[in-house]
């Protein structure tokens, strides 16, 4: 599992679908840069339980999300007619009809890939088969990427864990906030609360008033 910390976000292009019907070719994190942060997340697999709960939970935040000028994108290595088709089922029959931020059709597994978080890997038999060695779908992984395309936060569960989405904001506004005034967020922190300058005097400060 790589960490992309620190590190630019793997660059790609794929087709996705937008506003819940629209198919993108060519869709790319690239058109945010210098413009939007992104919280870019993956998800195993379309038709499943834990899945649409995320998907949902992430709409219903959305208006949150891009109040802060955050851009929310899912992906999968379903493909984008798979994503499609889930998208017009409704939410009571298991569906995620209402999604409306775009969803990235992975189906080249190389984005996860480069990302880290695809659940297993080729291997060649001795005829010279590609042979996979796990079910090729991605982990929940989640990344928090800056307008320079850098990765400032990232998480990865296993697929039975489902994200809290309440948390993935909060490291948005931490990361907003050191941006905006250069204190750095402690423990539980929320937006609204005290920061800490990154001094041992500002820290000292901190921990004293609290």
């Amino acid at each position: 599992m790589s960490v992309l910390v620190g590190k630019k976000a793997p660059s790609f292009s794929a087709t996705a679908v937008v506003n819940g019907e629209d198919l993108v070719e060519d869709f790319s994190l690239d058109q945010y840069v210098g413009k939007n942060h992104v919280l870019f997340f993956f998800y195993p697999k379309d038709f499943t339980f834990v899945c649409p709960t995320e998907l949902h939970a992430f709409q219903s935040k959305l208006d949150e999300f891009e109040a802060r000028g955050v851009k929310v994108v899912a992906c999968s290595t379903d493909t984008e007619e798979s994503h499609w088709g889930w998208l017009q089922m409704s939410k009571a029959d298991g569906g995620i009809q209402g999604i409306t931020y775009p969803i990235v059709a992975d189906t080249s597994k190389t984005i996860s890939a480069n990302y880290g978080v695809l659940a297993g890997d080729y291997d060649v038999d001795e005829e010279g088969n590609l042979i996979a060695t796990g079910p090729m779908i991605a982990y929940r992984g989640l990344f928090l990427i800056d307008k320079e395309g850098t990765v400032q936060h990232q998480i990865v569960n296993n697929f039975p864990l489902g994200r809290s989405v309440n948390e993935a904001l909060r490291m948005v506004d931490a990361l907003l906030h050191f941006e905006e005034k250069g204190e750095v967020c402690p423990a539980n922190w929320e937006k609204g609360q005290d920061a800490m300058k990154d001094t041992h005097e500002g820290v000292a400060d901190y921990l004293a008033s609290h």
